[in-house]
């Protein structure tokens, strides 16, 4: 078997490992000719048999995956989804539906489709210029927004608003620059912020049958700049009643976007209103350890399970999500740092010293000059904590928090 994965950096990385280990060949492609260094350091070329490296033309592509006899084209990363689904589509191979294409990439598409189907998206508006947001958050009366691009990730360039000027300041910020992929931005989007407990729920579907791998509880801080900042995630265990409603919610939302045969991560919010859709991403869930959560969770993990989809779908159909069973508390931190400087390369060994830390990793090099963190790429690493008891956990975050501000990750 042959499977081409498009931008393999993030999970999409492990997911190669995975299938290398396995006796897959896989073909790596690029889905633009230059990569952002952050996902660039994810990658391993040892677990490829080819890398086609970027080709604009995707009819010569899908030529080329042909010749190597390929029968499944995935994304790795958010960037390579809409490249994957186009080579799947010309290729005749299992993909998404083809209807819904621009609207698993595009916020504002997306929100359109899963409101089409009844279901709960924020209020929102998408903006060209500056004033033209203002003017739309003024004429909302809503108390506060959330200004984002509209194609990006990791909350790149998303700020908190409360009033119109904040919103024309984030807007100005948004047009100004390029996505974490190194796309221009020629609009923005505004949207409501909702109030509630936001989650992640990872699937993985196959002939539009969907299952659960995993669901996880974000916990999120505001910087100075009214930026959200990662702070930990935490496991939710298949059998609460969140859970329950987050499932039937996000397989609408799937069904919706014609998600159909892919893995997805998919962001919701619980508010008093009941679920709302903040975005879904048709690819694997990001900045996770799929071997540390395994060992967590009965040997589950949405990487895991998306290699079964492709190697043995009857495997997948057949999962019960009751099966994942959290052991303990788990909880993965992300390093926030406070202030610039080079980064201090003893602050790995000082982490793993916690009595709760059971993985530390770090997205930096010893003596690269780090900024103040201001959103998912600019973290310096995160630490994966876990204890039987949960105030254990709870006594090494406080204290690794303790020490990030009073500098532990600038020398």
């Amino acid at each position: 078997m042959t499977i081409a994965i498009v931008d393999g950096y993030s999970t999409g990385a492990t997911l190669a490992r995975r299938l290398h280990a396995q006796g897959v060949d896989c073909i790596h492609l690029q889905s633009q000719p230059v990569i952002n260094d952050h996902f660039q350091r994810s990658f391993n070329a040892h677990h490829y048999t080819c890398d086609l490296k970027y080709t604009a033309d995707l009819r010569t592509v899908a030529n080329q995956l042909a010749s190597m006899g390929v029968s499944r084209v995935t994304a790795g990363a958010e960037s390579g989804v809409t490249t994957a689904e186009i080579l799947s589509l010309k290729l005749g191979l299992p993909t998404n539906t083809p209807g819904h294409l621009a609207a698993r990439r595009d916020k504002a598409l997306m929100a359109q489709a899963v409101r089409s189907a009844g279901l709960a998206t924020p209020r929102a508006s998408v903006a060209s210029t500056p004033a033209t947001a203002a003017a739309w958050f003024t004429a909302s009366g809503l108390a506060e927004a959330v200004v984002k691009p509209l194609a990006s990730a990791g909350t790149d360039h998303v700020r908190f608003c409360r009033t119109a000027q904040q919103v024309e300041a984030a807007c100005v910020s948004v047009l100004d620059a390029k996505t974490i992929f190194g796309r221009s931005n020629h609009t923005a989007l505004i949207q409501e912020r909702l109030i509630g407990t936001e989650y992640y729920i990872n699937t993985v579907s196959h002939n539009g049958h969907h299952r659960v791998a995993e669901i996880w509880q974000y916990t999120k801080q505001a910087n100075a700049t009214s930026t959200p900042v990662y702070d930990y995630e935490e496991p939710l265990a298949p059998s609460t009643h969140e859970a329950s409603i987050l499932r039937h919610f996000t397989f609408a939302v799937l069904d919706a976007l014609g998600i159909r045969a892919t893995p997805a991560h998919t962001e919701v919010i619980l508010t008093a209103r009941g679920p709302v859709l903040i975005e879904t991403g048709a690819r694997l869930g990001g900045a996770t350890v799929p071997d540390i959560v395994e060992r967590y969770s009965g040997g589950i993990s949405q990487t895991a399970l998306a290699a079964t989809a492709m190697l043995n779908p009857q495997d997948l159909l057949n999962f019960d999500e009751n099966q994942v069973a959290w052991n303990g508390t788990l909880r993965h931190v992300e390093f926030v740092n406070h202030y610039q400087g080079p980064a201090n390369a003893a602050a790995l060994g000082r982490v793993a010293e916690l009595s709760s830390a059971v993985a530390v990793f770090s997205s930096v090099d010893p003596g690269d000059n780090i900024p103040p963190t201001s959103d998912l790429l600019s973290s310096p690493g995160h630490v994966y904590l876990a204890a039987k008891q949960r105030d254990v956990v709870e006594r090494d975050y406080a204290r690794l928090r303790s020490w990030e501000r009073e500098g532990l990750h600038t020398a």
